[in-house]
């Protein structure tokens, strides 16, 4: 099987040292065996999203040496793909509609009867909507984990990153650690979980190459996975870049933004070297 990956960054903020690490760390994987990169624009969070910062990914990665073939794949042309998947699952009686503010859901979680348990997205929803009569209009649309599980089963990914292994995840802990997410924000209509799935299968991704940060999240992208009948690829898990402080880096630390970099003459092989690699 061919060798394609992917970097997916969102244009809400400029690259910095930790995007950069990313899509080498990616480019330098597909480069080795003779595989295929991809550049991917996740903007689905349009109010977020700015032309001025997707301009300035492409500017970026193309002065780290990095290529792709054209055309690029933006989620936010892709609406219709997320939704065909939303119903396919809403079809297999998997998902309902959920009213719950963030404030609720912390109401819900303060009650004497109820723990907090933090997830990849994070306090585990309690279910409160849960069976209840169809939304209106404007509601979340949530997975409903349990029935979700009866289908799959236990699951497993393989990674070769910072945790290499295989990992398997039971019934019980996908109920209790990540339980019922948000497969389309009431905003949006789709959501990181469902669009990613749903594009790396479009692509045809057969290592997705990420930060060690998303490691918690890739459970809910193998269950979908299965639910929607698509192939599981491979998973690498790197490093994150850190701060001094040991903080990791974020799209508000413009002082370590790439373009800063490109300004005060740095290169590109000083900031390979600036990353460790």
């Amino acid at each position: 099987m061919a060798y394609i990956t992917r970097f997916a960054p969102s244009p809400t903020g400029p690259l910095h040292l930790g995007h950069a690490f990313s899509a080498l760390t990616a480019w330098d994987r597909a480069q080795a065996i003779g595989g295929t990169f991809l550049l991917r624009i996740e903007d689905i969070d349009r109010p977020r999203c700015r032309p001025e910062y997707e301009a300035a990914i492409h500017d970026d990665l193309r002065w780290l040496g990095i290529d792709w073939p054209n055309p690029v794949m933006r989620q936010s042309d892709r609406l219709t793909a997320y939704a065909d998947a939303l119903a396919q699952l809403t079809a297999m009686g998997l998902t309902y509609a959920c009213h719950c503010t963030r404030g609720d859901i912390r109401a819900a979680l303060s009650a004497p009867q109820e723990g907090v348990t933090l997830g990849p997205d994070g306090p585990v929803y309690p279910g409160t909507c849960r069976g209840k009569a169809l939304a209106e209009a404007g509601a979340a649309i949530r997975l409903d984990m349990a029935a979700a599980i009866k289908i799959t089963g236990q699951i497993s990914f393989d990674d070769s990153g910072e945790r290499a292994g295989s990992h398997g995840y039971t019934p019980d802990f996908m109920m209790e650690n990540i339980g019922d997410i948000v497969l389309a924000r009431r905003d949006i209509g789709t959501s990181y979980h469902l669009s990613v799935v749903v594009d790396d299968a479009a692509q045809h991704i057969s290592e997705v190459v990420r930060g060690a940060d998303l490691f918690e999240a890739t459970p809910i992208h193998v269950l979908l996975q299965r639910l929607l009948g698509l192939p599981t690829p491979r998973y690498h898990h790197h490093r994150l870049i850190r701060d001094a402080s040991g903080k990791r880096l974020a799209k508000r630390d413009d002082a370590r933004a790439l373009a800063k970099y490109r300004a005060e003459g740095v290169t590109p092989q000083q900031i390979r070297a600036m990353i460790g690699l």
